[in-house]
């Protein structure tokens, strides 16, 4: 059944676990992410990027979703935008039938971020949407940036700031800055590290408040080195250690964004299968294993989140 996030993240809250966010840019990939939740019994979040979008255009990704929801009707799905760049296209996606939305302006001046935010806010409650907002930055592909996960003071996420952007926004969940990066480069600076005393001041100033952490792919080793082993070059990959989500989603953190993830888990997967068999030109044969990975791998995640038997 298709439904908002309040209800969800609530019992997160309480349970001391956090929901799954995964990116969705096909068929086969929200086919596994589904297969995964049905097995686990969780609840989730499917986001569509603007990149999605464009690849694959709105209405496709949004019936794939409707499919999914009918297949398992006992599975709580959450449609939501992921980094929506601005009240245009936050708008589109509420129109659109989306069940959350977040709107990033997180690299605005902290006036123009509450302005803009607040913006989306009234036009998503209007119709009954709940918004997601960015409150400091986070460094990595999603900005063409070349850097890792080591951040300078300023970026991370200001407790006392949090409570005023929160207030002033009326947004429904707010996607917080403690170390975490985009991409499959994370923390190529230094060991992996997160601000967990950080995240705990958020808490205390924001109790029962639903955070979210962004950049949270463990980037798998399996699959790395899965790529590499077919011919990929991802050199030097690194992701946020599973135990340091698994700690932040019994911290506040109600919800975590997996999207390198899965991208590795396709690739290495579809790599293995042409060069396994470079004579085959049966797509179902190289995406039906795609599929097979993406659903072990979102089974093992939901795991680290404690997101099992919550439905």
């Amino acid at each position: 059944m298709l439904v908002d996030t309040k209800e969800m993240f609530k019992k997160a809250y309480e349970g001391g676990y956090a929901v799954g966010a995964f990116n969705v840019n096909n068929m086969e990939i929200i086919q596994g992410i589904m297969e995964a939740c049905n097995e686990k019994k969780a609840p989730v979040i499917l986001q569509i990027s603007k990149g999605a979008r464009d690849y694959a255009s709105s209405i496709y990704l949004t019936k794939l979703i409707e499919a999914a929801i009918e297949q398992y009707p006992h599975i709580p799905v959450a449609m939501h935008l992921d980094h929506g760049p601005d009240f245009e296209l936050a708008k589109l996606s509420v129109d659109d039938g989306y069940s959350s939305v977040m709107i990033d302006a997180s690299h605005d001046p902290y006036e123009e971020n509450v302005r803009r935010t607040k913006e989306v806010v009234d036009y998503a409650h209007s119709k009954n949407v709940v918004v997601e907002a960015e409150l400091g930055q986070l460094i990595g592909e999603q900005f063409d940036s070349g850097e890792g996960g080591a951040m300078g003071e300023g970026i991370y996420t200001d407790p006392d700031q949090a409570v005023e952007f929160v207030q002033r926004t009326g947004c429904d969940s707010l996607a917080v800055a403690i170390g975490t990066s985009h991409g499959a480069y994370k923390f190529t600076k230094g060991e992996p590290q997160l601000d967990f005393e950080r995240l705990e001041r958020i808490c205390e100033k924001l109790p029962n408040y639903p955070l979210v952490l962004h950049g949270a792919s463990s980037v798998i080793p399996e699959f790395v080195e899965l790529c590499n082993q077919y011919g990929g070059e991802i050199p030097n990959a690194k992701g946020v250690p599973e135990e340091m989500i698994s700690r932040a989603a019994k911290m506040g953190v109600c919800k975590v964004n997996i999207d390198t993830d899965i991208r590795l888990a396709m690739t290495g997967t579809i790599r293995k299968a042409i060069m396994d068999n470079p004579s085959n030109f049966d797509p179902r044969k190289y995406l039906g294993p795609a599929r097979d990975a993406v659903k072990e791998m979102v089974m093992h995640k939901l795991d680290i989140l404690g997101n099992v038997g919550r439905i």
